[in-house]
């Protein structure tokens, strides 16, 4: 049976109405007769309370906290058996032609180069949707005929997934997202669903700090060794970000029958994305660095060891309970960096380090925090926004983030040059 056939006559609820929410109204109206649909932003609570008993399917927006912690399971698993998503819909339909990326860290720029390879060289049409951009049944349509699909899959997006993609791709994990799943072994088991609910033919590609998963498909650990690294030139920052392009290589080699040498010409011809480790200019005599995309320890980390010039670190933002003792222990040890703390989690790491710390300061606010990087960084030196936390509280979100920093970089950059 065609998927749209399985929306035919039935009553449809959209829990959630936001951007996929919308797109899934949209969807809906132009592929499928459904008896009704219903639009329904309310709480977990109200759900169990029978707000959404007479809908033969409810189609959940991701991020929609479910089940709610506590609640009678009975009742959540009745309600759970009518629950689908986008990403389920899109799959079920396209999931042999589409190849799917989760990770901590590295999703967008993976999918990213990915899809900038396979549209030089593969001859077929390819889209790239999912976590990245527009949500996937918006692409529906387009997804048909001779193409190839690559899918950037969060947390949210795999945490009630039943269905994987035929190509899985697992890079990296680490801890993320607790305020969200309480526990390391929860936020695990959401992101394995990209393996664990694959088949027998299909194949996973996952990286090294992944641990093992059980599934029928074939898995692949992709360790690249320095040879194999040396051989990738970028214009990205980063040893992680040549990983990333390890896993890219190996998969348009490998599944696509591309020729190396072409994939390489093609990756180093890719050019990074926006709040990636990416360049703003050069303002008051100083580099400036927008790296909004890193919400955990290892990528503040990780940005002040890529950027060549790096010499100052914002980082700062929402506290949602993970840990920073990797990201303390490496200011402790690590004098040459100067780290400017901002918002709750600098407060807590500046609080955790005892405040004794010469190269460690903090600062209220971001606009604070560019003030004050422009007072202790070096002239021809390099100021880095890597916050290792979320952006939420503070702004709408990490783009937000970035661009209000750029704002404030060239507008302080202005003020000093007058």
């Amino acid at each position: 049976m065609a998927v749209p056939e399985l929306f035919e006559g039935k009553r449809i609820l959209i829990w959630g109405y936001g951007r996929e929410g919308k797109s899934t109204e949209k969807w809906l109206s132009g592929h499928t007769s459904p008896k009704s649909v219903t639009i329904f932003e309310g709480k977990p609570e109200e759900m169990l309370a029978g707000a959404g008993e007479d809908a033969d399917i409810i189609v959940k927006s991701p991020g929609i906290v479910w089940p709610p912690k506590d609640a009678d399971k009975s009742i959540c698993d009745k309600i759970s058996a009518r629950i689908t998503s986008q990403t389920e819909i899109f799959l079920h339909e396209y999931r042999m032609k589409t190849i799917g990326v989760t990770g901590t860290k590295g999703k967008s720029t993976t999918v990213s180069m990915l899809a900038h390879v396979l549209g030089e060289l593969s001859g077929k049409k390819v889209i790239l949707a999912g976590n990245i951009g527009l949500p996937c049944l918006d692409y529906y349509d387009d997804a048909a005929g001779d193409s190839i699909v690559v899918l950037e899959l969060s947390c949210h997006q795999l945490k009630d997934a039943k269905t994987a993609p035929h190509i899985s791709v697992f890079l990296d994990l680490y801890e993320e997202h607790l305020d969200y799943y309480g526990t390391m072994d929860a936020y695990f088991e959401a992101k394995s669903h990209i393996v664990t609910r694959q088949e027998k033919g299909d194949k996973a590609y996952i990286g090294e700090n992944v641990p093992e998963l059980i599934s029928g498909s074939e898995q692949i650990r992709v360790l690249p060794g320095e040879e194999d690294l040396e051989r990738i030139e970028l214009s990205l920052f980063g040893e992680h970000n040549k990983i990333n392009a390890y896993f890219v290589k190996k998969i348009c080699c490998d599944e696509f029958g591309l020729s190396e040498d072409a994939v390489l010409k093609s990756l180093k011809d890719f050019e990074a994305l926006p709040h990636r480790m990416k360049k703003i200019g050069t303002f008051g005599g100083r580099n400036w660095y927008d790296d909004s995309i890193s919400t955990i320890p290892e990528a503040a980390i990780s940005a002040a060891e890529s950027i060549p010039d790096a010499q100052v670190i914002l980082v700062g933002g929402m506290d949602r309970g993970i840990s920073y003792t990797v990201l303390e222990d490496y200011m402790k040890k690590h004098p040459e960096y100067k780290f400017i703390c901002m918002y709750a989690t600098g407060e807590r790491i500046v609080r955790e380090l005892g405040g004794s710390l010469p190269n460690v300061c903090y600062e209220a606010d971001l606009e604070g925090a560019v003030k004050k990087a422009y007072e202790i960084t070096d002239p021809g030196k390099g100021c880095v926004l890597s916050p290792a936390a979320a952006s939420y509280g503070y702004f709408k979100n990490f783009e937000e983030r970035g661009l209000i920093f750029g704002e404030l970089v060239k507008d302080y950059g202005s003020a000093q040059s007058v």
